[in-house]
């Protein structure tokens, strides 16, 4: 398949290492500037997507990121950011990368080139038709994410990609495809950079709308919540406060009786 793999395009600069930190960082930082600009043109696609992640999960489905490298630890960060932020349960959003959870930390040689492994790896999650499934991969070229929705397409699961470049094979592959085009990397082939930067951009924007399409936002406040540290105690209690018009002593209450702001709020307005 003939595409452009813009993402290991040589980079627009040269001789970088002639230069010192503060040309490296001012370059860097006008290269990142370009890439909300790029998301901003796949908004269509990604309203396609996340329209369809919100519906799969309202009707009990699963949302599962599979990747490699990388994409595939962007995948799992916004995964296990889920159930601390909006209270979700820990297998609601599953993010799976190729080498297992060992990858997460360090690479595992070649994982990412086994078109069968992905599929096996969903498998055991016990993948359904009530689910859907994001490949994450810059390049939309391994094999291992690409071999995973081609086996969801077959067995009538829904699939979605985020990648970067246009026409490649994964993009082709899923149903409801991501493209963000952020071009060439400042180091050539880096797409740990722009590519990454982006495909978090769209992963923020697909869990974030999901959930607020679930009701685990109200105004805008985290009102679910995990209150897993004394930072995120003292949040909830600035909410509650704000919410029923009550002191912080009593809203800290309500939170270490209720142990949530959703329950202490209910609780308050049925007293």
């Amino acid at each position: 398949m003939d595409f452009e793999k813009t993402t290991e395009a040589d980079s627009p600069y040269n001789e970088i290492e002639k230069m010192n930190v503060e040309e490296i960082l001012i370059a860097i930082n006008a290269e990142d500037k370009t890439v909300p600009l790029a998301v901003a043109k796949s908004l269509p696609q990604i309203k396609k997507l996340a329209t369809i992640v919100s519906e799969k999960l309202k009707n009990g489905g699963r949302l599962f990121y599979i990747g490699a490298g990388t994409s595939g630890r962007l995948g799992i960060v916004d995964a296990s950011e889920c159930p601390p932020t909006f209270g979700v349960d820990h297998g609601l959003v599953v993010g799976i990368m190729a080498g297992g959870d060992h990858a997460i930390r360090k690479a595992v040689e070649f994982a990412e080139d086994n078109p069968h492994q992905g599929w096996l790896d969903l498998q055991a999650e016990q993948i359904s038709e009530e689910d859907i499934v994001i490949g994450i991969a810059a390049s939309g070229t391994t094999p291992y994410v690409i071999g995973a929705l081609e086996a969801c397409n077959s067995h009538n699961i829904a699939t979605g990609c985020i990648t970067c470049n246009e026409g490649s094979p994964l993009a082709v592959t899923a149903k409801l495809p991501v493209v963000v085009v952020v071009g060439p990397e400042f180091v050539t082939g880096s797409s740990r950079m722009k590519a990454g930067t982006a495909q978090k951009l769209v992963l923020n924007m697909i869990s974030t709308t999901a959930m607020i399409q679930l009701g685990h936002i109200k105004g805008n406040k985290m009102v679910d919540m995990q209150l897993s540290n004394h930072k995120l105690v003292d949040r909830g209690i600035r909410m509650i406060m704000s919410e029923i018009k009550v002191n912080k002593e009593t809203a800290a209450n309500l939170l270490q009786i209720h142990k949530s702001v959703r329950a202490a709020v209910n609780a308050f307005r049925k007293e």
